[in-house]
């Protein structure tokens, strides 16, 4: 693996961007396993003088999780107590943003600033430990110290990750689908502490298993022993995760076994023989969050003698039967918004009637689902992504578009509407894949660098934006136009491209503007901070306007104001969302 990371952080781009072999490591880090795009690892990256042992914050708005990474690129085979007392002082020195902002350098003070925004969405905070070597007993010592430590936090929900060599070389593996899928294993047994049985055809064994068991299980960090559950870890902020972590740092933790409802894992086969276990196959399908939460406590885990957790086995080989399984077993999990509006009366009537009205159209209701293969992808939407375009566009709020439980939660009533026109839910759709063609690394928007960064959200604003020049072209600044009228006028004049390229110049201009106001001020300019503001907002139509003023001097510029022209019944008020 070592050999394999020299190699790549020869490449152009690690030398052109990054001063060292150190930045390089972290960058070729977060690009690999992270799948940060270019421009997302140069912004992500802190490392430098006056880094505060803070070398990338990596923020996942999807899965609300915010990484703070610390690397260790060295030839040494073994690793010292010394990383992991750097990540001790990055884990104090958040505790006080405003004290750390004050003495970081350029790059962190940006990111803290990101940072800040994320804590207060309530992000889960893992702080991860990435080296090409091995700890030292002294340095796994240190780690179990240290898990305590951050489990015990009431400040900030956070968790300590060792990313050694061995773990990087399965999240590399994992990324490029070069380990197989399904996992076998031999489990030992206690006597007396296990059961088989025949339940309705169907071999089962029922097992006490132990807690420090629970963290020798192959595929648990990476995903893999999870692939039939419905969804993936939610993170360690959630509350029953949380009371899992007090029980195991408490002196009751032998009472875990009956305070946990247990693990359900489903085998394509199984078989017992003289106490050993012998799985194919093995998923776990209920359970996911705890043995996160087990895994994230190891050290502490590992020492702890008479503490066990139920295990069911079923041999379900049957696919479909399997996946309902999953299903049933999921009810006790808090999940997302989203997921608890999935089966609402409205999203369904909404689903019906854009399927009805585009029979190659398919609308996404649930996590994981897929577009059929006889469907239309370009006609096909998921419903997280209809809710950050309704946002956008009828709110004229794409600055919150970020956040699906707000969306699905606070404003779900205000935006998804029983009688919404599946031909609006088709032009918002058209619209954003037009946008989707110009954010990729080529660039052809020219887009300022700290947008490409961003391209998780930013893209919305594009959306606003489109709206903003029918609107602002229409004399109707106050009101927002249909959709589906938008693109009827856009596509009849031909000027869909153009309007497209209007919105990003817009967008463009507005970032670059508030970063030189803020220069002028001598304050700290937070690009991601100021994308979700209603600053933006004002500064992006501010763009808008001031390209239809010089339209008449440029060629065909009067025919393209023309086609963004709507009567004044095209349009309605804006869907209060703040």
């Amino acid at each position: 693996m070592l050999n394999r990371i020299k190699e790549e952080i020869k490449q152009d781009y690690y030398q052109q961007h990054f001063s060292n072999d150190g930045q390089r490591f972290v960058a070729w880090y977060l690009r690999n396993i992270h799948l940060q795009d270019a421009n997302q690892t140069k912004y992500d990256i802190t490392d430098g003088a006056d880094d505060k042992q803070i070398d990338a914050i990596v923020i996942d708005e999807s899965a609300q999780t915010t990484y703070v990474i610390q690397g260790k690129f060295i030839g040494q085979s073994v690793v010292d107590q010394g990383p992991l007392q750097e990540v001790l002082s990055s884990w104090v020195q958040l505790k006080n943003l405003v004290r750390l902002q004050e003495s970081g350098n350029g790059q962190l003070k940006r990111r803290l600033s990101d940072l800040a925004t994320a804590l207060e969405d309530d992000h889960e905070v893992i702080f991860e430990l990435v080296t090409t070597g091995t700890l030292t007993p002294a340095a796994s010592s240190l780690v179990k110290t240290l898990q305590e430590q951050f489990a015990k936090d009431e400040e900030i929900t956070s968790s300590l990750a060792i990313v050694d060599g061995e773990e990087l070389k399965r999240r590399y593996d994992r990324v490029l689908d070069v380990e197989k899928p399904s996992i076998s294993l031999i489990l030992p047994l206690e006597k007396e502490n296990y059961v088989k049985m025949n339940v309705a055809g169907t071999n089962v064994v029922l097992a006490a298993v132990q807690l420090k068991d629970c963290v020798k299980l192959p595929g648990i960090k990476d995903g893999t022993l999870f692939r039939k559950n419905v969804r993936q870890s939610l993170g360690l902020s959630n509350k029953v995760n949380k009371e899992i972590k007090k029980t195991i740092y408490s002196d009751r933790h032998r009472d875990f076994f009956f305070y946990h409802n247990g693990i359900t894992a489903i085998c394509d086969k199984m078989e017992l023989t003289n106490g050993n276990l012998q799985l194919y196959g093995i998923s776990v399908v209920n359970g996911c969050q705890s043995l996160n939460t087990i895994l994230s406590s190891s050290e502490k885990v590992k020492q702890l003698n008479d503490t066990y957790i139920m295990f069911r086995f079923y041999e379900i080989p049957q696919r479909d039967r399997a996946d309902r399984i999953s299903i049933c077993t999921n009810f006790q999990t808090a999940v997302k918004p989203r997921d608890l509006r999935s089966n609402d009366k409205k999203v369904l009537n909404l689903k019906k009637a854009f399927e009805l009205r585009y029979p190659q159209g398919y609308l996404i209701t649930k996590r994981g689902d897929d577009v059929p293969a006889e469907k239309d992808q370009k006609q096909s939407v998921d419903l997280a992504e209809l809710g950050k375009y309704l946002i956008s566009w009828h709110s004229q709020r794409p600055n919150i578009a970020y956040s699906e439980t707000k969306i699905f939660d606070k404003y779900f009533e205000q935006l998804f509407k029983r009688d919404y026109d599946p031909e609006n839910i088709f032009a918002l759709n058209y619209w954003m894949n037009e946008i989707s063609k110009g954010w990729v690394p080529e660039n052809p928007y020219h887009l300022n660098p700290s947008l490409l960064a961003m391209k998780s959200y930013a893209p919305y604003h594009q959306l606003y934006a489109i709206s903003q020049c029918f609107s602002n072209a229409s004399n109707q600044s106050d009101r927002v136009p249909m959709p589906k009228e938008t693109l009827k006028a856009a596509i009849q004049g031909g000027v869909v491209d153009r309007i497209v390229d209007t919105a990003a110049i817009s967008l463009n201009f507005a970032l670059e503007t508030a970063a030189n106001d803020s220069q002028s001020s001598i304050q700290v300019f937070s690009p991601q901070n100021w994308i979700k503001t209603k600053t933006c907002l004002s500064g992006i139509s501010a763009a808008i306007r001031m390209q239809l003023m010089m339209l008449p001097n440029v060629p065909g510029g009067r025919e393209f104001k023309d086609c963004l022209i709507l009567p004044a019944e095209k349009f309605e008020y804006r869907w209060a969302a703040d």
